[in-house]
């Protein structure tokens, strides 16, 4: 005799038995993507999302217009924090340029170590 066992993993599915994926997950999700260093495919299989799903959500963010909100109506407010460094701090022109790419693609460009990472701590606390 055959056992037919029913699992339910809590997952909202549609008729085809696909999972639908509320939008601020999905968006998490792919934020989360960003700054974890993975492939697509490496963080698709750690987050428990078919690969071909998952690429399409970072397509469709990374379609998104700059500037708009999610919901694409209104737009996004720029915040700006002001930076300064210490005059008592010289910056070598002459020294090799550094770059670090942050979340969401901004990169941040120098040649003075302790600058750039004033800059970046700055930028990524949002102060």
């Amino acid at each position: 005799m055959l056992k037919t066992e029913v699992i339910d993993d809590g997952q909202k599915r549609d008729r085809r038995g696909r999972v639908n994926w509320p939008k601020a997950r999905r968006e998490e999700l792919v934020a989360e993507y960003e700054g974890s260093g993975l492939s697509q495919a490496a963080f698709a299989r750690r987050a428990g999302v078919r690969y071909p799903t998952f690429v399409h959500w970072v397509q469709q963010a990374r379609r998104k217009p700059v500037g708009m909100s999610g919901s694409g109506r209104q737009p996004v407010v720029p915040r700006f924090a002001e930076v300064c460094i210490g005059a008592d701090k010289t910056v070598s022109l002459t020294g090799p340029e550094m770059s670090v790419t942050l979340p969401g693609g901004l990169v941040a460009r120098g040649s003075d170590a302790a600058g750039l990472a004033t800059l970046v701590r700055a930028l990524l606390s949002g102060s």
